[in-house]
This record gives structure tokens, sequence and C-alpha cells, in this order.
């Protein structure tokens, strides 16, 4: 058998709020009979994706693969004003899943544009929730890594504001970085607190165990974060992608107590199947004979409401 004794959840993880209204609101329209759509991948999560698809619940690229009548639900990253316009147009039930957080980005970042300023947003270019930003301000000037940072002009009146996923850490250099780039700089921090919360909770989890299991998409950027800050506070981490990633007690031989956490688009009912899969796999003897009782254990001390799957009654029974 394995050494495993333990493993703990970290205390605030699963979907954030605003993924897990925006699919709440897609199975509500579904369960009242609608033909319901998501545009775009309501959560990056395979398994979460399937689920949706099996209550009739369709992903689709574009509002072409809409018809007419049909409802869509708009995600929590938010979308440009002009694909609401012609949703809207078409007479399609539009429900709109945009994270409260995002709709306050999106009302600063006009606010910008109104007063003038240079905007210099700080994301991952192609991702749905900085398109969507990008659709208030057509001409705000889109970076990520800090090589792409030379290339912000010198202007005399620049703000800054970010993706709300975006590390708070990079967000604060580059505030730096741009002191230097204008006279005048407006610092608006949109860094989402859900996400700095987590972020803490992990550290928080990471000091006290022997090795970490971050649990998300592989091209999460705030799962990577994760792992990124338990190497920092020295704990040995893996990224997985789900329960089926853990094949091998080796990968645990030297932790005794291990923790789990998860990005913004993993359920925590995923989290409670992985420590129950390390605790089976490379469990203690005890461990691995009560590795349900123990899973079940961990997911209570985590599962609080604001961290549920889903905020629906009789849904959520704590497996």
């Amino acid at each position: 058998m394995g050494n495993v004794r333990e493993v703990r959840i970290a205390r605030r993880t699963g979907f954030c709020y605003g993924v897990r209204e925006a699919i709440d609101k897609a199975k509500e329209a579904a369960a009242a009979g609608k033909r319901t759509h998501t545009l775009g991948q309501g959560v990056h999560n395979e398994g979460v994706i399937s689920q949706l698809a099996a209550q009739g619940i369709e992903t689709v690229d574009t509002l072409d693969d809409v018809s007419d009548g049909a409802a869509v639900v708009i995600r929590a990253h938010g979308v440009r004003p002009e694909v609401l316009a012609r949703a809207e147009s078409r007479g399609l039930d539009v429900i709109d899943g945009t994270c409260t957080w995002v709709i306050q980005e999106q009302r600063e970042i006009t606010r910008l544009v109104e007063e003038g300023y240079s905007i210099v947003l700080l994301g991952t270019p192609r991702h749905p929730e900085v398109v969507g930003l990008l659709g208030f301000a057509p001409d705000a000037i889109v970076v990520d890594e800090e090589e792409d940072w030379q290339a912000i002009p010198r202007r005399k009146k620049m703000a800054l504001i970010s993706q709300s996923t975006q590390p708070p850490w990079k967000f604060e250099k580059l505030a730096a970085f741009m002191v230097g780039r204008c006279h005048e700089l407006k610092i608006v921090n949109t860094v989402c607190p859900v996400t700095l919360r987590r972020q803490e909770d992990t550290v928080e989890a990471a000091r006290d165990v022997d090795l970490m299991v971050v649990v998300g998409g592989r091209s999460s950027a705030n799962t990577k974060e994760l792992t990124r800050l338990c190497g920092i506070v020295g704990t040995p981490a893996i990224q997985i992608e789900s329960e089926e990633d853990i094949v091998d007690a080796a990968a645990f031989e030297n932790a005794a107590v291990v923790g789990v956490t998860g990005g913004t688009s993993t359920p925590i009912e995923d989290l409670r199947c992985v420590a129950e899969r390390i605790l089976r796999i490379a469990g203690t003897s005890e461990a691995a004979a009560r590795a349900e009782e123990l899973a079940d254990a961990a997911l209570s001390v985590a599962a609080t409401p604001a961290g549920r799957t889903t905020s629906l009654p009789m849904v959520f029974a704590g497996r």
C-alpha cells in the first residue's frame, strides 16, 4: 500500500460564482422546456460540457448556429455589445450569464474610453473575456507576457485594466512598468477577488501538506497560476485535468498528507473524486479502506455554498 493517510481540499475552490450562475441559468432554461444553447463553451471543462449536452444544452460557436426563437445563454466571460444587439434583433431569447464582475469591467473600460484614456488591457489576446472587453474599447492595447510590454507606446494619458483572472503580481508589475510610459496613469484593479481568495486558500493549504494536486484544464491560466504558487511556497505540485490522470502511486510516495485545489472551471465534485482516487491508489491500508468516507469529509470542509457547482435546489448532495 501507499503512504498517503489524509487528503485535504482547499477551503474555497470549485466553480467561481460567475461560471456557476451561467451554468445554472442554462440548466433552468432547459428544464423549462426551452431549446437552449450556450454561446461558446460555458465552462472550460469537457466533462461539464458533456453533462450539459446530455440535458439538451448545445454549445454553439456563433449566433448563426442558433435557430430563431431559441434561448441562447451568454457565458460568464461576456460578449461584445454588438453580439447582444444581433441576438436581440433576431428575436432570440437572450439569457445573459455574464459574470457581475465582468459587467463591472465592461463599465469601467467604457468610462475610461469616454474620459479619453489610451487603454492598456492585461490579458490573453484571444481569451473570450478579452475579446468581449475589446467590443467596448476597440483601440485598447492588449498585452500578456512581459516581453509584450515594450510595445506599449508612450502616451500622455493612459489607463491600465486587467482581465479578471490575471495574476495580481503581474498586474502590479505592469503598473510599475507603465509609470515610465506616460505622464498620467490611471490604474483600475479588475483582478477578480474570487480569484485572489482561491489563490490565498491554495497557498494556505500548500503550506500544510507534503504535495499539492491542482485540478484544471491544461491551458487554463488560473489553474497554471495555482500550480506556480504552490512551487513558490516550496510544496511540490502536480497538475491534472481529472481523476483519470492519477494512475501511479509512485507520484505520492513521499507524501503522507496531500492537498487538492482546482481552477475556476473545475467542479468541486471533481475534487472529491480526485481525493478518493488518491486515497485508493496511494493511501495507507487504513486510508484506502476508508477512501470514500475520508473524501466526503474533505469535501464537507470545502463545500460552502459559495463553492458549489450549482445553486439549484436538490442538485448538490455532497457528492
